[in-house]
């Protein structure tokens, strides 16, 4: 997985210079652990658990209107928004950004950077798919316990000397 959070990584840092009105982005898993983060100054953390919940009513909402599966979330806020993409199956990809950003930049660069991470995660899950299992270390058995033949004692001889006298 390091291999994936390296690529998730450096494309969050790609988008950011794409993107200057970025503030903060972050790729979370659907269980809302974060996968990789380039926040300055925001518990990534904290962001991705309340992500995920953002995203769960957000995809109830799209469902009961019949919209479909979910593709995205925008919130502004006075200071700004907060962007949260699909990122897969698997994962978001959510971006805080300054309030003169131009949202359909940050939707194009946003939906790129997604796919893209969708990818890093689809490849190395394949790969880990494919990658020999470690055969794990047991310990030897025994082999099969012998029938030993019960064995009669020896008699002791005892070096006794008899001397013969003359």
């Amino acid at each position: 997985m390091a291999a994936a959070q390296d690529g998730i990584l450096e494309e969050l840092r790609r988008l950011r210079a794409r993107v200057p009105q970025l503030t903060g982005a972050f790729a979370a898993g659907l269980d809302g652990l974060v996968l990789a983060q380039d926040t300055p100054g925001v518990d990534p953390d904290n962001v991705a658990a309340l992500t995920r919940t953002a995203r769960d009513l957000a995809a109830q909402l799209a469902d009961a209107t019949g919209q479909g599966d979910f593709r995205e979330l925008l919130v502004r806020g006075v200071y700004g928004y907060v962007a949260t993409y699909a990122a897969g199956d698997a994962a978001l990809l959510t971006l805080l950004a300054q309030d003169r950003v131009n949202i359909g930049r940050l939707h194009l660069e946003g939906h790129r950077a997604a796919a893209r991470i969708a990818e890093l995660l689809d490849t190395h899950a394949a790969m880990a798919a494919r990658a020999p299992a470690k055969p794990a270390r047991t310990a030897a058995k025994p082999g099969p316990a012998r029938a030993r033949n019960a064995r009669t004692p020896r008699p002791t001889t005892t070096n006794t000397r008899t001397t013969a006298e003359s």
